[in-house]
């Protein structure tokens, strides 16, 4: 594996019973990009992502993290290495506070995720580090408020707070802008977009809002049938005729 590349995935397949729904498939994800992975309904792509993000183990194939294999290895593990998923179900403790909930998850980085009987307290340095991820996701002044009283564009903010407190080099993002109004998504957006650039990690995206896709990707890999169809920037997505086809204009018009 060259060293720009932080992401690499091998000849990956994965079955059903007789439903063939990764063929062979083999993609690479450079550093300090965002690449998006799209493709029609029952194209392979949520399959593809989570074959690598260790939420399934491949049929066959494997998958390298910065030249580690890391095929057999469960997400918890992977995220030790650097690697930090959010799902299209909001995923935080609701009886929680904002902050209690990315404290945890900065206490869980630092190793001392079991020691549960000491004071809140104790953890000075992981409540200022909660603080400086609350920022990060603009939920500066909603750090006493419980998860579950957050509006969804917040949970959604907070989960992506939760993810960004174990400090992963690479972002690997399940539709995160799901269930959000059109209103709500252009600040999540923005705050994706800005901890991948200043903070120069690599996020890897799969969403079906092709505006999103197409404003903030520097890749783009179109999956369908199981394989790839397609990868490239957005411009030269948006113009490809295979993809058109696939599509079969339901999503030409945004591509365009």
């Amino acid at each position: 594996m060259t060293t720009d590349i932080i992401l690499e995935a091998k000849n990956l397949t994965k079955t059903f019973g007789g439903l063939m729904a990764v063929d062979d498939v083999s993609i690479t994800i450079k550093k300090k990009i965002m690449h998006a992975i799209i493709g029609p309904n029952g194209a392979g792509k949520t399959t593809l992502f989570n074959l690598l993000s260790g939420v399934m183990p491949p049929t066959n194939g494997e998958v390298f993290y910065k030249g580690e294999n890391i095929t057999n290895l469960p997400p918890y593990k992977r995220a030790h290495l650097g690697i930090g998923r959010s799902y299209q179900i909001t995923n935080i403790f609701p009886n929680l506070t904002v902050l209690e909930n990315i404290r945890l998850a900065t206490q869980a980085r630092g190793g001392d995720n079991f020691k549960l009987f000491r004071k809140a307290d104790d953890f000075q340095s992981y409540i200022d580090q909660a603080r400086e991820v609350i920022k990060a996701v603009d939920l500066a002044g909603k750090e006493a408020f419980l998860a579950q009283n957050l509006p969804h564009g917040e949970k959604r903010k907070l989960e992506l707070g939760i993810m960004l407190a174990c400090d992963p080099e690479l972002l690997l993002f399940d539709e995160p802008t799901a269930g959000m109004s059109s209103e709500q998504v252009p600040e999540l957006i923005d705050i994706i977009n800005r901890i991948v650039q200043q903070h120069e990690r690599t996020a890897i995206l799969v969403e079906h809002r092709m505006d999103v896709v197409m404003s903030i990707s520097d890749v783009i890999t179109v999956m369908n049938q199981g394989r790839i169809l397609a990868e490239g920037t957005p411009s030269e997505i948006a113009s490809n005729s295979q993809v058109q086809t696939a599509y079969l204009g339901d999503l030409y018009g945004e591509l365009a």
